[in-house]
């Protein structure tokens, strides 16, 4: 028989009895639907981690200064100023795996420009905080080695600060005062966003690290070339690893830590960090891809019971159409092509609703989605492989039926 002869039939025969098809598709538009939203909301978890990463600085360590005990009470990282400027440039010098090494320091401070006034988070730094930042300006100078040198008043600020002090006007060359010091605007940021802990990185204003020790902030005169934080860039991902073992050997013998001590520093690698993160929404992601897989299974299992319904009701019909020359592969195709038939129309609208719940979920609760093309592939070939592997039995059970029996079948 014509296969196309065949599909015709197949169709026909679905036509019978829509609701009953509408109901055993039910499941695999379930299961579809429900794997791209759960693949969705997994994949734009893990994009939305990857953005932290840009945003805060990859390939980045933090060297964090130690802690101090004061009655008894062990205070947090950067209580005592245990690294210094030095610590930094050692770091850039002997460690070939590293591409900059920043010292720097902050605090909090109100700024002024004419009767506007913000309180915003004050960062002491070199020009190597921007490298190891991977921070580009929107527009303006970054300082240089001669501004830090020179305790030069000029400073940069973030987006945030920018709108909340300037609006719409330009900030370039304005004077703003910190601390009833007047520093220069040579540039703005590029925007950053939020942090992974929540924090506006865009609130900020930075400025040469000695002035910031000199005017500013502060510094302990015992050391007056302490910081509290040193930002280290790798040169690659996968020399972190390397980077960190390097800077813990070379601050410990530059620290004059003996072999059993402490370390008087805290090294933090936010690659494992995010790593760790990204690991557990891939893991979320394809738990809840595995959950939703469940109703593709029960949806098979639904088209394999109806398709066992419908061999029972047309027995007769069978075994008229092999009374009449009608092969067993004949009989096989066109319940197959049946079973096809219901699982691609499932899957097909199943792709559709779970773009749109992606979408919903996306716009009314706020969650980050991200519709994975490879996603609507797989969901749609197993959507179709469940029609074929479920339909098959019922297929082949109405193919090997005898024809002589089935005309006699009630």
């Amino acid at each position: 028989m014509n296969l196309g002869v065949t599909f015709k039939i197949a169709v026909r025969a679905l036509r019978v009895n829509k609701m009953r098809s509408a109901l055993t598709m039910l499941g695999i538009i379930i299961g579809v639907s429900a794997v791209i939203a759960m693949v969705a909301i997994g994949a734009g978890a893990s994009a939305r981690i990857a953005e932290q990463i840009q945003s805060i600085g990859s390939n980045l360590i933090i060297v964090l200064s130690g802690s101090t005990t004061s009655g008894g009470i062990r205070l947090g990282s950067g209580s005592a100023l245990t690294l210094t400027e030095d610590d930094a440039s050692a770091i850039a010098r002997e460690i070939p795996a590293v591409e900059a090494a920043a010292p720097t320091m902050r605090g909090t401070a109100q700024i002024v420009y004419g009767n506007q006034n913000w309180s915003t988070v004050i960062r002491g730094a070199t020009p190597e905080y921007l490298v190891a930042r991977e921070w580009a300006l929107d527009y303006g100078r970054p300082f240089t080695s001669q501004d830090v040198t020179g305790a030069g008043k000029v400073t940069l600020l973030g987006q945030t600060v920018v709108g909340n002090l300037f609006g719409d006007a330009d900030p370039l060359g304005q004077i703003i005062r910190i601390q009833n010091v007047p520093f220069t605007i040579i540039g703005v940021l590029a925007p950053k966003g939020q942090s992974s802990s929540g924090q506006d990185q865009d609130d900020v204003v930075i400025i040469p690290l000695s002035t910031a020790k000199k005017r500013v902030l502060g510094v302990s005169q015992a050391n007056v070339r302490s910081v509290s934080a040193i930002l280290v860039r790798a040169r690659a991902p996968e020399l972190i690893s390397e980077v960190v073992q390097q800077s813990t050997a070379l601050l410990r013998q530059r620290h004059r830590i003996q072999a059993g001590q402490e370390d008087d520093f805290t090294i933090r690698n936010l690659s494992d960090i995010f790593a760790a993160r990204e690991e557990s929404a891939r893991t979320m992601a394809l738990l809840l891809g595995a959950i939703a897989s469940v109703s593709l299974l029960v949806g098979g299992i639904g088209i394999m019971n109806i398709m066992l319904v419908s061999v029972t009701e047309r027995t007769r019909e069978i075994g008229l159409r092999m009374a009449v020359g009608a092969r067993g592969r004949d009989i096989l195709t066109q319940f197959l092509i049946e079973a096809f038939t219901l699982a691609l129309i499932g899957g097909i609208t199943g792709i559709l609703i779970g773009i749109g719940v992606s979408a919903l979920l996306s716009s009314l609760a706020r969650w980050e989605t991200l519709i994975s093309p490879g996603a609507i592939v797989v969901a749609f070939c197993f959507s179709a492989a469940v029609g074929i592997f479920f339909g098959y039995y019922p297929a082949r059970k109405a193919a090997s039926l005898d024809p002589i029996e089935a005309l006699r079948y009630e």
